[in-house]
């Protein structure tokens, strides 16, 4: 178990790829803490992981939130003395156009996107710190990488991509690494709110070399590494999981 006897704390992690991510930590050994707005769900999903209760842990997290932040990484270094990884998951998509998006969608975007793992890097800093050898994954998106139809929601992505490489560089000296993980089309809720319509996913799969969506698994697989002590010497990196979409 790769990551045995290490702490982490997931942001959406009640759905799609957070939750992937929570169980594949899960059997790696991790103690998990996840947080969600969903309360729901992340109650669902601890039930469904009853069997890893003694370090599992659902907390409600708004990522936009200072003071959710605060109490999350307060209960976390009260049980566990410290964090080795930090996930920045939580996000949000809306497939709009530019010339039909408002202002306040715009700054709803670039909220969760990309001040949600601002302010989440900044409060868990010390406790991250304490760990010597700690790791923060920021999720991206290709649509960080280049143009896409959602201005709003590419622009908020590749700030995050420009932040994880600033964060890098800033808080290595601190034995914190940061890096990025790029997903393409993931066979999610989101990844379906992206791609709406059979014939636009055939379109699609014609552009993917693998000729396929990815599953929320393989994207935790590549968070996973970048977790792990298997990583050691990666930060300021992008890791694409696309199915090779951005190669062509």
């Amino acid at each position: 178990m790769i990551l045995n006897g290490k702490t982490a704390l997931i942001t959406g992690g009640s759905e799609g790829i957070g939750a992937a991510v929570v169980r594949r930590f899960a059997m790696e050994g991790a103690n998990v803490w996840f947080g969600d707005i969903n309360q729901t769900a992340g109650e669902e999903l601890e039930k469904e992981l009853s069997h890893y209760r003694s370090r599992l842990n659902f907390i409600t997290l708004d990522v936009t939130q200072v003071s959710d932040w605060e109490l999350a990484i307060e209960k976390i270094v009260l049980q566990n003395g410290k964090l080795d990884i930090l996930v920045n998951n939580a996000g949000i998509y809306q497939r709009k156009p530019i010339e039909d998006t408002t202002e306040e969608e715009w700054d709803r975007m670039l909220e969760v996107n990309a001040k949600g793992p601002f302010i989440g890097s900044k409060v868990c800093f010390n406790a991250l710190k304490a760990s010597g050898n700690a790791s923060i994954i920021n999720l991206s998106s290709t649509a960080g990488l280049k143009a896409s139809l959602s201005v709003h929601y590419g622009a908020s992505k590749g700030a995050l991509r420009l932040m994880t490489k600033s964060i890098a560089n800033r808080f290595a000296k601190n034995g914190i690494r940061c890096n990025s993980v790029h997903p393409g089309p993931i066979d999610t809720k989101m990844g379906h709110q992206a791609v709406p319509d059979d014939q636009l996913q055939e379109r699609l799969y014609d552009r993917i070399p693998l000729g396929r969506f990815g599953t929320p698994n393989e994207v935790a697989n590549a968070i996973l590494f970048l977790a792990s002590d298997e990583s050691s010497f990666i930060t300021g990196s992008e890791l694409v999981v696309d199915g090779g979409a951005t190669s062509k």
